[in-house]
């Protein structure tokens, strides 16, 4: 009897061994702290730190806020001496640049339950480099007290705010300072086709009453009435409207939808506290987080959405959002800094030429309208054709060597680009701020004669 008792003890104590030598390693290996770049707001990284740092007490969350394209640029700077875990963006072509430049780590998700698809998107990256957390559509946003009280038509595609009606109304981002702006016009590029999709940029374009320093300033416009309407990402609109600002947001037919993404940078300095902050992202309780008020994003867990408000989007059951865009991120990342560049030239960097423009040709087509004027309509049309030129063809866009020119973003427009680039931009300044100015020109004329 006392021997089975002894028996008994050493087995006991041989299996609680076995136990503390299986845990012991993971308990020692999750680290006190972990590191995030990320372009997010304060609203949406406060809250999963806080519930993070609850459920693992003695883990702190350092977040370092960055624009998308800073933070590519800063992963890439300091990848030599790296002191970041994880990257934690929208836009997934930032992600495909580091994975590219090799500096992404692999991480096989624990979770389950999660669908392969958000709309006809992946939403992890099949080579296992980032994960999806949250789906992010773009569209528009508008503050309803403003467009009743100038009068304004509620606008729900992007030809809409072309129209004349909303001249000076219109706010928006560059694409070189946000990463969710770029997915924008990279979607309507690729929607609409090369050609056509910029000339309905620089439509919009000339009816902007600002192009903001950062895309928080579109919302930030809107809420506040300094402008009636911004071209946003999904959330910036929906947030809105659940923290009680008189706002509401539209998908045009023309947009897409793309996960938003998390992950491990190569060489993290804490990994297994990086792991646990993605395997938190994709829990249930993690995923509620989003439908909080002052974040509202698209959780890609289907059966969180019981949970969501009345009106909140589904991509679940919506099939029709983003369905006319079948986005292609290569291209877009191939492109990434020659789109930005473009953009810049043409509409940042030239907005008061490009409005005057618009307003000029909007001013005839209006003096114009039923009096059968054909030689007005000649001008008018040629000066419509002037504003919507593009200086290079997307072949040339997808040319690695030309696409490749373009390495420095300036983020206004007196910082200095040099060699190739700096060519190139003065060529295509030039050429645009000829055009502008003589669309003007025929514009007036075209009014003169009516």
């Amino acid at each position: 009897m006392k021997t089975s008792r002894i028996l008994i003890s050493m087995t006991s104590a041989a299996l609680l061994a076995v136990v503390a030598l299986i845990t012991a390693p993971q308990t020692r290996a999750m680290e006190d702290k972990v590191v995030i770049v990320t372009s997010f707001p304060k609203d949406l990284t406060n809250a999963f730190k806080s519930a993070f740092e609850a459920k693992h007490a003695g883990v702190t969350v350092e977040v370092l806020n960055k624009k998308t394209t800073a933070g590519v640029k800063f992963l890439q700077e300091t990848a030599g001496n790296n002191t970041t875990d994880l990257f934690w963006a929208s836009a997934p072509d930032a992600f495909e640049v580091l994975k590219g430049d090799g500096l992404l780590a692999k991480y096989d998700l624990k979770a389950t339950g999660i669908p392969e698809l958000i709309g006809a998107y992946p939403i992890h990256d099949p080579d296992g480099y980032y994960k999806g957390f949250a789906g992010a559509g773009y569209g528009i946003m508008w503050n309803e007290r403003y467009v009743k009280a100038k009068k304004l038509p509620v606008p729900r595609e992007w030809s809409d705010l072309a129209k004349p009606v909303y001249h000076d109304h219109v706010g928006m981002s560059a694409p070189s300072r946000s990463g969710t702006t770029h997915l924008t016009v990279e979607t309507v590029l690729q929607g609409e086709g090369w050609e056509q999709g910029w000339a309905t940029w620089k439509e919009i374009a000339g009816n902007f009453n600002t192009v903001t320093e950062r895309s928080f300033g579109v919302p930030d416009g809107v809420n506040s009435g300094q402008f009636g309407i911004g071209i946003v990402i999904d959330f910036f609109g929906l947030s809105s409207k659940g923290s009680g600002f008189p706002v509401d947001f539209v998908y045009p037919t023309v947009t897409t939808l793309v996960p938003a993404n998390i992950a491990i940078v190569k060489n993290a300095p804490h990994p297994q506290a990086a792991a646990v902050f993605i395997e938190f992202l994709m829990s249930n309780q993690g995923q509620e987080i989003l439908l909080d008020p002052k974040i509202r994003r698209l959780p890609i867990r289907p059966d969180i959405y019981a949970k969501a408000p009345d009106g909140f989007p589904n991509p679940f059951e919506d099939s029709s959002i983003g369905a006319a865009v079948e986005f292609d991120v290569d291209k877009s990342k191939a492109r990434y800094n020659l789109v930005n560049s473009l953009f810049d030239v043409m509409i940042t960097y030239r907005l008061d030429d490009l409005r005057a423009a618009t307003k000029a040709i909007q001013d005839a087509e209006a003096k114009a309208a039923g009096k059968g004027n054909a030689e007005a309509a000649r001008l008018i049309a040629e000066a419509r054709g002037l504003v919507a030129k593009t200086p290079i063809t997307e072949a040339q866009s997808l040319d690695k060597d030309f696409a490749d020119i373009f390495k420095k973003k300036r983020k206004k427009a007196t910082d200095k680009v040099t060699g190739r680039q700096a060519e190139v931009e003065a060529e295509w300044d030039n050429m645009v701020k000829d055009n502008y100015a003589k669309a003007k020109a025929l514009a007036e004329q075209a009014e003169s004669l009516l």
